[in-house]
């Protein structure tokens, strides 16, 4: 199951920076963010309010738009030796340029035509720009002007991610109207932090077509079965879920508790060398700890390729691909 093509959905481009090439830019700068890296060499996470830290740390080494179009490659090279063939990436214009609109269209530039020349190796990326929640309202609108304005076959989502305890999701509904109104796909980090009341709100106020996380409504038999009900699909990312501590085993994970309820989901990786994890790792540890099989894993590509935010036209090829696999 491990060497199927896969799809992912949750995904920060940030986050995905291996740890050698964000030593090698703060070096450069003479920037010191030592204490962000382990005696191994890779990221110190601890609990969620340290990988914040260490994560805003290590976008600090990234300044330019040659910096994102060399992160791009790097991350896209090691996404499609994990079987990846279609990736959706986070970017945050607050760091891509500051949420300053020329600045940030010359940085989405520079990642597009890395993610073009890195279409040899048979994987796909499209950008869903997120706004950082524990920034604020204002600057979620700032965020959301950037994507609207580049909204397109490439810019395809818009989301939020960052703390979810900071903060409503009403407080926000201004950007993601913004967003909506541009055509884009809507998705939210939420249910992970905060409990499943968090869910709901997101879903009513903020009117996502897509839940980041959102494990925690198994503690809400009533939010389930509506999620079942909408067909509202979550990116479940286990082994950061795991990592981070918000569960103590996989073992422990809601993952194949929502799947039986009847809960669309997909599975990524979130942060991969922040919880010292890839896609074929996820799968092999589902299928080592739940049971799941190929064509349990097959379906799971299906939802997440029905539920991408790319245009017709991508879908298309994409399907032929996984049909491909699944003779």
């Amino acid at each position: 199951m491990t060497e199927l093509p896969k799809i992912e959905l949750h995904h920060h481009l940030e986050g995905a920076a291996p740890p050698a090439l964000i030593r090698d830019m703060a070096r450069a700068r003479n920037l010191d963010i030592s204490r962000i890296f382990d005696a191994d060499g890779g990221y110190v996470t601890g609990d969620f309010l340290q990988f914040l830290d260490t994560y805003e740390a290590a976008s600090s080494a990234l300044r330019t738009p040659e910096d994102y179009a060399r992160l791009t490659s790097a991350v896209l090279e090691e996404t499609a030796a994990e079987g990846v063939i279609y990736l959706e990436t986070f970017l945050a214009p607050d760091f891509c340029g500051g949420c300053d609109l020329s600045a940030w269209v010359e940085h989405l530039e520079a990642i597009r035509e890395a993610a073009e020349r890195a279409e040899g190796q048979g994987i796909l990326l499209r950008a869903n720009v997120t706004c950082i929640r524990h920034f604020g309202p204002d600057r979620a609108r700032e965020a959301a002007l950037c994507a609207a304005e580049t909204a397109g076959d490439f810019v395809v989502g818009f989301g939020m991610a960052g703390d979810e305890r900071r903060g409503r999701p009403r407080d926000f509904a201004y950007a993601f109207d913004m967003a909506r109104e541009a055509g884009l796909g809507l998705t939210v980090h939420a249910g992970e932090w905060s409990g499943p009341a968090s869910v709901r709100e997101a879903l009513a106020d903020l009117r996502v077509d897509r839940i980041g996380h959102g494990v925690r409504a198994i503690e809400d038999p009533g939010l389930v079965d509506h999620l079942v009900e909408a067909g509202t699909v979550l990116e479940i990312c286990p082994g950061s879920n795991v990592a981070l501590g918000l569960y103590p085993s996989l073992a422990a994970h809601p993952v194949e508790r929502l799947r039986r309820a009847g809960v669309k989901l997909t599975v990524s990786t979130d942060d991969p060398p922040f919880f010292h994890t890839t896609m074929r790792r996820e799968y092999a540890r589902l299928a080592e700890i739940f049971g799941w099989e190929d064509s349990d894993f097959a379906a799971m590509n299906r939802v997440a390729l029905d539920s991408a935010f790319c245009d017709a036209e991508t879908r298309a090829k994409l399907k032929t691909r996984l049909e491909a696999a699944d003779v």
